[in-house]
């Protein structure tokens, strides 16, 4: 990290980078009924340091996902690698009732949701070195240009995630906005302790473990582009 700027420093301007703009909506009958009787199961809420092994009642690897808008793909990934631990957050309270509906519907064990910012939960919540992956799929991309400081993946936030990945742990982003993509790989590839893992040092082919959203098949529908990146943590932040 650099060290010219103070850890208070440094903390104040992640605080003011946050994962979301909390939306609310109207709950169906069957999301309020899920988040009555499942959020006390597979919720966690915000606080102190969390236990991960404890929390899934194994050791096996965690995948930390930002914003998984209504679930579909993130339980989608959960129930097609049963070996690995899924922990999400989202904002949007519709959607954590509706993913809560599809960890019933198939009956998962593997899956914790959380609804509070990301990077609080990455700095104040899960241990350094715990993660194996981290899931950044279509955030806002704040296209005006004036909004641009406000995205998230800026380098503080990457200096962050590294610190909270295992060695050789993943970072996986996705978007739709073109120059969003291009301003998430040059501030990544920039990091000295990632590493591209696109074979020409940009973007990479959707791999078969993402699954395609709803939102990203509407885009799709309209001639959109759809970018990936992924980047493996070689090293600490210094």
């Amino acid at each position: 990290m650099n060290q010219e700027e103070t850890e208070p420093e440094k903390m104040t301007a992640l605080r003011r980078i946050v994962s979301f703009v909390r939306r609310e909506g109207r709950l169906t009958r069957g999301q309020s009924r899920a988040l009555e009787e499942l959020w006390p199961v597979y919720g966690v809420e915000y606080g102190a340091p969390v236990d991960l092994q404890k929390l899934y009642g194994n050791d096996h690897p965690v995948v930390f996902e930002i914003g998984f808008g209504m679930g579909r793909s993130f339980v989608e990934m959960a129930a097609a690698d049963p070996d690995e631990n899924y922990l999400g957050t989202e904002v949007h309270r519709p959607g954590i009732g509706a993913c809560l509906m599809g960890i019933r519907e198939k009956e998962l064990s593997n899956v914790r949701v959380m609804d509070h910012d990301a990077v609080e939960i990455l700095k104040n919540m899960i241990p350094d070195g715990s993660l194996s992956k981290l899931q950044l799929f279509f955030p806002d991309p704040w296209h005006k240009k004036k909004h641009h400081k406000r995205r998230i993946v800026q380098t503080d936030f990457l200096e962050l995630v590294a610190v909270k990945l295992k060695n050789g742990g993943i970072i996986h982003m996705a978007t739709d906005w073109q120059e969003y993509a291009e301003h998430m790989r040059d501030t990544a590839n920039a990091c000295s302790f990632l590493k591209n893992l696109s074979v020409t040092g940009d973007f990479i082919p959707r791999p078969d473990s993402r699954p395609v959203t709803k939102f990203e098949e509407r885009g799709i529908r309209l001639g959109h582009g759809v970018w990936d990146l992924q980047f493996e943590k070689i090293s600490d932040p210094e």
